[in-house]
C-alpha cells in the first residue's frame, strides 16, 4: 500500500473552529417566504443520508482571508436567494409523517476554521478521521452546511453538507455552480425549478420486479442498520491509460461500451476476490438519474430523481467472466432502469407503499454482498471557483458510521486530463485487493501536484 510519505497521522492534525455564522437568502421574494414544500415520491428513496463534498484550494491569490470568507458569506446568501428551500427547514408533516421543508430562510450555518497543518500533510487516502469533527461540522438543525478551513501553505478546503431531502447530486451540483457563478459575477447557467412535481399516476401501477428491489422502512430501521465491516472510506486516484486500457478490454467483443460499464466490469472481478466464500453470488447497483428519461424538461429540476439498477451473479460466473461479458451485463442491467417506464413505476410503487420511507434493500445490508456505483462524471470540479482559483480536488464523501453496502463514487479529477477520482466506502478485504493492482491508486499529495 502506498501512501504519501508526507502525510501525517492524523491524531497529529488539529482544526479549531474559529466562527460560526447563519447565512440567510438575501431579498427573498414574498411568494416564497414560509413556503412548504412537499417531498415527492422519489425524495422518500433518499433516506435522508447527509451527503458532503469535499474541495481543497492550493495557494489562492488572495490577500486577506476573512474579506475572502465576507464574500463568500455574501455571494451565498445571493444564491440562497434562487435556492431558498437550501435555507429552509426540514421537519416532519403531522398529518403524514414525512419530511417537509419550510422555506423560513432560518438560513445556511457556515463554520470558519484553521488546521494545524499544510495541505500535502493531510492524510488524503484515510480521509475519514480527517473529515469527522475536524472538516465537517454537522448540526441536524441546518440541512446546508458550509465549513472553510484554512490551512498553514495558505490552501483552504470547503465542505459542503446537504441534507438528502433537499436534493441529489444533479441538484446539488447546479447550486454549487449557482453559487460559483454568483462568486465570480458570472450569469447564472441554472433558474432551479423547485416544484418537486414528480407526481403518481391517477391508478398507481408497478411492475413487480421493483418488490425486489426496494422496501419500505422507518428512520429508525435507517439509524440500526446492522453492523458490518464496511467501514473503511478512501479516496483513489485513477489514471487515464487504466481507464481507457479497461474500456478496451470491454469493447473486445465489438460492442461499445462506456468508461462506466468497463470500470464496473473491472470492480466486480476484484469484488469476489474479496468475499467471504460463505457467499455463492454478489450483487452491484448503479444509481440512474431520471433526468432526461421523464418526459419534460428535467434539468433544472432540484430535488432528487434517482433509482437504482440492481444486478446479482454468480461468484464463479464473475469470475470466470472477461471484462467484455461482464461489461454486457453491466449494460443490460442499467438499461433496463434508464427508461421513463421505469421511472413512472417506481414514482407509482412509492405511492402504494406510503406513507413512510423506502430504500433499496441492499442499502439496508439485505441480501448479501453488495457494491453501488455512482458516476459523477457531470459533477462540476474544475470549475468550481468561488474566487480562490479552480480546486486541486473535488470529491464526494460520507460521514455515515454504518452501511449495509459497498459504495463508490467516480468523478473526473481536477487535472481536466482524463483521470479520476474515487470516493470509497468499502471493507478491509476488498481494500487490499484493490491496492494490490495498479488500478486504484491511494490519493496523494502528488497526484494533486502540491
Amino acid at each position: 500500500m502506498l501512501i504519501a510519505s508526507s502525510a501525517l497521522p492524523t491524531d497529529q492534525m488539529e482544526v479549531k473552529f474559529t466562527k460560526k455564522s447563519i447565512v440567510k437568502a438575501f431579498n427573498l421574494l414574498p411568494e416564497h417566504h414560509h413556503k412548504l414544500i412537499t417531498l415527492s415520491n422519489l425524495d422518500l428513496l433518499s433516506g435522508r443520508f447527509p451527503v458532503t463534498y469535499l474541495y481543497f484550494y492550493h495557494r489562492p491569490s488572495i490577500n486577506n482571508l476573512s474579506s475572502t470568507v465576507e464574500s463568500l458569506k455574501s455571494s451565498l446568501a445571493e444564491t440562497l436567494s434562487y435556492y431558498y428551500p437550501f435555507a429552509g427547514r426540514i421537519t416532519e408533516d403531522p398529518d403524514t409523517s414525512e419530511p417537509i421543508i419550510i422555506c423560513d430562510n432560518t438560513g445556511a450555518l457556515l463554520v470558519e476554521a484553521q488546521a494545524n497543518i499544510p495541505l500535502r500533510k493531510l492524510d488524503l487516502y484515510n480521509i475519514n478521521d480527517s473529515l469527522q469533527g475536524k472538516l465537517v461540522s454537522i448540526d441536524p438543525n441546518f440541512p446546508l452546511q458550509v465549513q472553510v478551513t484554512h490551512y498553514t501553505c495558505g490552501g483552504v478546503s470547503m465542505t459542503f453538507t446537504f441534507d438528502h431531502a433537499l436534493g441529489d447530486a444533479s441538484a446539488f451540483g447546479k447550486f454549487l455552480s449557482s453559487w460559483s457563478q454568483v462568486a465570480r459575477k458570472m450569469p447564472l447557467s441554472c433558474i432551479p425549478d423547485h416544484g418537486r412535481n414528480l407526481r403518481p399516476r391517477l391508478a398507481p401501477t408497478y411492475h413487480p420486479c421493483l418488490d425486489q428491489t426496494f422496501v419500505k422502512c422507518t428512520l429508525e430501521e435507517i439509524r440500526n442498520i446492522p453492523k458490518t465491516n464496511i467501514l473503511l472510506k478512501r479516496l483513489y486516484y485513477v489514471d487515464a491509460s487504466s481507464i481507457n486500457k479497461l474500456q478496451s478490454l470491454a469493447c473486445a467483443d465489438g460492442n461499445k461500451r462506456t468508461k462506466i460499464e468497463a470500470f464496473s466490469a473491472y470492480i466486480w472481478k476484484v469484488m469476489v476476490t474479496a468475499i467471504d466464500k460463505s457467499h455463492a453470488k454478489c450483487k452491484m447497483g448503479w444509481l440512474v438519474d431520471g433526468r432526461g428519461r421523464l418526459n419534460g424538461s428535467m434539468s433544472n429540476y432540484i430535488g432528487n430523481v434517482l433509482s437504482v439498477a440492481i444486478e446479482e451473479a454468480s461468484i464463479v460466473e464473475i469470475k470466470q467472466g472477461s471484462i467484455s461479458e461482464i461489461a454486457n451485463n453491466v449494460h443490460e442491467a442499467i438499461s433496463k432502469v434508464a427508461n421513463e417506464a421505469h421511472f413512472l413505476d417506481l414514482i407509482d410503487w412509492i405511492e402504494c407503499h406510503k406513507p413512510g420511507l423506502m430504500l433499496p434493500k441492499v442499502v439496508l445490508g439485505r441480501g448479501g454482498p453488495a457494491l453501488v456505483l455512482s458516476s459523477g462524471h457531470r459533477f462540476p470540479v474544475a470549475e468550481l471557483d468561488f474566487g480562490l482559483g479552480s480546486p486541486v480536488l473535488g470529491t464526494v464523501s460520507s460521514i455515515i458510521e454504518k452501511s449495509g453496502v459497498g459504495y463508490m463514487n467516480q468523478r473526473p479529477s481536477a487535472r481536466s486530463d482524463g483521470s479520476w477520482i474515487v470516493s470509497a466506502i468499502i471493507w478491509p478485504e476488498l481494500a487490499a485487493a484493490l491496492e494490490s493492482d495498479s488500478v486504484f491508486q491511494p490519493l496523494c499529495a502528488s497526484h494533486l501536484q502540491i
